[in-house]
This record gives structure tokens, C-alpha cells and sequence, in this order.
């Protein structure tokens, strides 16, 4: 019974000490992955899935030396646990986003904590996805891969799109308004891209879910409200550029709506 979740996997399925910096079963030259938590079984199970998926992987059990590492190494991904000694995972997630250097990794919550505030908090701080624990190991690298994919580079003919006072460089991953940057987690800027690219007309927050989020089984349609809110507020004036079309979804104006 309920084969492949971590509280029912034997220690022999994976490697039984989590004491390594890195973990590489093979040679890979993967995507690195950070892997955060301070129960050293989850750890070892994580790593050792991803590992042989073929990512790098690199590891913490506090939320200090994942900062520093998060720093050093720039993973393309960070799975990171709520319950962490010290500085929890969500301060973890805060310091990231506010600092230049690690603002732009993608971050996968991990947590026993199972209530929807828990969820909502993570993703309002910038969290790319969230898995509760007991998870099965196949799920969770089937969301590293589909995180990985919709935030890694994004190949266009054109660099620059440029609507109003916004500017968005597909190429960079970067957006100004009235010539000022403006930070985005990767999903913010997938989503922005994904309006702005299809400007004029209207995406149904299901074609949302699937184009952002891959769909993940346990997104709902609050998230895209909830990140298009986020946007909005980041983008400052140039937030008016996207309109909601109540009842099915949103689209990207050509000018901003003018103020009440």
C-alpha cells in the first residue's frame, strides 16, 4: 500500500546518509537543484530521485546555509521546506526574492503543513509551486521538470516587447516601466510574457493554469487571480495594461485604462 510516498519508503530505496554537498549518481551536466530540509531521510530521498533523473544536486538542512549556497551556486531551482531550524523556509523564500542574486531562481515549497493560508502565504512570497508531505517522489520530479520548463529560457524572434511605458526583454528576463526595473519571480514574468504576447485578446484562466502552472494537479484558478493581483501592484501604472474579463479571464490592453 501506498507505494512511492516518503513516509512508507524503506531506508534501502535510496542512499542511507544525506552528509554530501553534492550528489551525482552519474555524470550529468542537469539542471542543479538545491534541496532544502532538515530531515536528512527527505533529503537523501529527494536527492537521490533527482539525481537519477539526472540533475545536480545540491543540499541544506538550514535555512542560513541555503541562503549562502543559493548565493554561490545560482541552482536553477531551489526545493525548500517550511519547518527549518532557525530561518524558516518562508523567510528563506523572502530573502531570495529581495536579493538581486537569488530573485530569480525558481522555488518549490515543500512542507508537512497542509493549510490553504500555508499555500497562499508561499505563493504570495514568489513560490513557483507547493508540494505537501507525503508526497510521491515521481510527482515531485514531474513538477521540477515542468517548473524548469516554463522558467527556463524562453526562445522568441524578438527580444523586446514594448507596450505603453512597459518593457519586456524575453532574452534577459527583464522588465522596466518608465525605464525602472521591475522584479519578478520567473512565474510573474511567464505570466506577463504569456498576456503580453497574445495582447488584445482574451485567456481564459484555465488556458492560464495550463500555459504557467503545466496544470498541476492541485492549482486552482485562485492562483492565477492571486499572481495576476501581484502583478498588477509590481507593474505599478502600467498594471492597468491588464484587464480582467469577469467570468473567464484576462487580456492584455494596447493602452492602459484611464484612472477613476
Amino acid at each position: 500500500m501506498c507505494h512511492g510516498i516518503v513516509t512508507w519508503i524503506a531506508l534501502t530505496d535510496y542512499p542511507a546518509s544525506a552528509k554530501f554537498r553534492h550528489m551525482e549518481q552519474r555524470p550529468t551536466r542537469g539542471d542543479l537543484v538545491l534541496v532544502v530540509d532538515d530531515e536528512p531521510h527527505i533529503v537523501a530521498l529527494v536527492a537521490y530521485h533527482l539525481a537519477k533523473s539526472g540533475y545536480r544536486v545540491a543540499t541544506a538542512t538550514a535555512g542560513a546555509d541555503a541562503l549562502e549556497q543559493a548565493k554561490r551556486e545560482r541552482p536553477s531551482l531551489v526545493i525548500l521546506d517550511l519547518m527549518l531550524p532557525g530561518i524558516s523556509g518562508f523567510e528563506v523564500l523572502k530573502l531570495m526574492r529581495a536579493d538581486e542574486n537569488t530573485r530569480d531562481i525558481a522555488v518549490l515549497m515543500l512542507t508537512a503543513r497542509r493549510d490553504e493560508l500555508d499555500r497562499i502565504e508561499g505563493l504570495s512570497l514568489g513560490a513557483d509551486d507547493y508540494l505537501t508531505k507525503p508526497f510521491s517522489p515521481q510527482e515531485l520530479v514531474l513538477r521540477v521538470k515542468a517548473i524548469l520548463r516554463r522558467t527556463g529560457p524562453v526562445a522568441a524572434a524578438r527580444d523586446i516587447i514594448s507596450i505603453g511605458s512597459l518593457q519586456i526583454d524575453r532574452s534577459a528576463h527583464r522588465v522596466t516601466v518608465d525605464g525602472t526595473e521591475v522584479d519578478l519571480t520567473p512565474t510573474e514574468f511567464r505570466l506577463l510574457l504569456l498576456l503580453a504576447e497574445r495582447k488584445g485578446r482574451v485567456q481564459a484562466r484555465s488556458h492560464l493554469l495550463q500555459s504557467v502552472w503545466d496544470a498541476a494537479p492541485d492549482i486552482q484558478t485562485r492562483t492565477v487571480d492571486m499572481h495576476v493581483q501581484r502583478l498588477r501592484a509590481k507593474l505599478g501604472s502600467a498594471g492597468d495594461l491588464i484587464e480582467t474579463v469577469r467570468g473567464f479571464g484576462y487580456r492584455f490592453n494596447d493602452e492602459a485604462r484611464p484612472s477613476a
